[in-house]
């Protein structure tokens, strides 16, 4: 009889639970717009395009080769606001029209908001390399940060697990594991100088640098430099300042020589 009571009571919690549930109702619209976006991929190509120039095609051959894309880049951010909860409401709210596969807590609670496949919009204008619409190529990974913190050893954790999942899964190149602030540095600072690349590079997430280096050639062009990393470099001073954060967790204006040395070696081992 007690064994009865006790999941009757359980059945009760987690009826309870599901209808408060406080993202019922954007979970529903998140729903609708799969299976829109399903019927639109499923639709079979008209037998021939309708335009009086092009002769119609006899009938409709679909190809046996293709796939799926997958992503090919991750973009890691702050989110620059107080909470999870405040994050999780803003990227459910359509008027902000912004959003992130993963949200990471700082206790570590791993939130997935979009399927990995489907196009997240977190990068905004950006630009990585020859890649001129990040979001159509990566996934958005926010950390929950005001951008003034150093993160959490939790946080980091769970980060990490994520982070190996998606390599493994889609084969993301280890120089694409990149910041918010490294593909759009005249606009964004994120994550901030706090965050642990050298960490997360050890862990085959992104390049580092070596300790012992060689001593950098009088006609080094460190404007190159950025460009062949990836930068950039249309505003150089914004450019610079973003490499500066990401490698040396330096904050100020101008290419250093240290900067300088660093950035040869990266050119030079992994370029």
């Amino acid at each position: 009889m007690k064994k009865i009571s006790f999941f009757a009571a359980c059945l009760t919690v987690i009826t309870f639970a599901c209808n408060n549930h406080p993202y019922k109702a954007t979970n529903k619209v998140y729903k609708q717009q799969v299976k829109q976006y399903l019927s639109t991929i499923g639709e079979i190509p008209p037998i021939s395009i309708l335009n009086d120039t092009i002769p119609p095609s006899p009938y409709w051959v679909g190809t046996t080769n293709f796939g799926i894309r997958k992503p090919s880049y991750v973009i890691i951010h702050h989110t620059a606001q107080h909470n999870t909860e405040q994050t999780l409401k803003t990227f459910t709210l359509p008027r902000t029209a912004v959003s992130a596969h993963y949200v990471i807590g700082s206790d570590g609670k791993v939130f997935q908001m979009l399927n990995d496949y489907f196009r997240g919009q977190h990068a905004g204008v950006s630009r990585w390399g020859n890649q001129l619409d990040m979001n159509s190529a990566s996934i958005g990974i926010e950390l929950d940060n005001n951008g003034f913190e150093y993160f959490e050893q939790a946080q980091i954790n769970s980060l990490l697990v994520v982070l190996g999942k998606l390599k493994k899964n889609y084969n993301i190149p280890t120089a694409n594991f990149i910041g918010h602030g490294d593909i759009a540095p005249t606009r964004k600072n994120d994550p901030n100088w706090r965050f642990p690349w050298k960490l997360l590079a050890e862990k085959g997430f992104g390049l580092w640098y070596d300790e012992v280096r060689d001593t950098v050639p009088t006609q080094f062009n460190h404007i190159t430099g950025l460009r062949i990393v990836g930068y950039d470099i249309k505003d150089t001073s914004a450019a610079i300042v973003a490499f500066k954060r990401h490698f040396l967790q330096d904050t100020t204006k101008g290419m250093t020589p240290l900067g300088r040395e660093i950035l040869f070696n990266l050119q030079k081992k992994y370029f």
